[in-house]
C-alpha cells in the first residue's frame, strides 16, 4: 500500500514531469488532462492522415511513468543518456520515476526538446508499416 510520502512524491514527479510537455501546448494536441494522466499527441495528420502521438505522463501504483515516442522513433536520441536515465527506462520508450530527480528531469526535458524538433522535420510520408 503506498504510503502518504509516497503518493505526495508521485504528484511532485507528475507535475514536474507533465510541465516538461506542457511547453509543447501551443503546437500540440493534449489528448489527455486528467488528475494522474496527462498525453500529447501532433495537432495535424501527419502519418496516414492520423495525429501522431507525442508522448505522456502518468502516475502509476508504484512510479510515474514518462513515455516519449521520439525515443522510440529515433533511437540515436538514446545514445547521449546518462546512465542514472537508463536505469529509469522500461521499454523502448518509457522513464519511471518514483520520487522528484532534478537532474535526470533536466535531462529528460532536453531529449523530449530533441524529440519534438525531430517531429517536426520527419518527413512523415516516407514511414512504412512494419506489420
Amino acid at each position: 500500500m503506498p504510503t502518504a510520502k509516497s503518493i505526495s512524491e508521485a504528484g511532485a514527479v507528475f507535475k514536474t514531469l507533465k510541465r516538461i510537455f506542457a511547453k509543447y501546448e501551443k503546437t500540440m494536441q493534449v489528448v489527455c488532462n486528467l488528475e494522474g494522466k496527462y498525453y500529447l499527441q501532433t495537432c495535424d495528420s501527419p502519418y496516414r492522415g492520423k495525429p501522431v502521438w507525442l508522448g505522456g505522463v502518468e502516475i502509476k501504483k508504484n512510479y510515474v511513468s514518462f513515455h516519449l515516442i521520439p525515443v522510440y522513433m529515433f533511437p540515436d536520441l538514446k545514445d547521449n543518456l546518462s546512465p542514472e536515465l537508463r536505469k529509469r527506462m522500461q521499454g523502448k520508450s518509457c522513464f519511471n520515476f518514483k520520487k522528484p530527480e532534478p537532474q535526470l528531469f533536466a535531462e529528460l526535458e532536453h531529449i523530449t526538446a530533441q524529440g519534438v524538433e525531430r517531429f517536426r522535420k520527419f518527413d512523415w510520408s516516407k514511414l512504412v508499416a512494419r506489420c
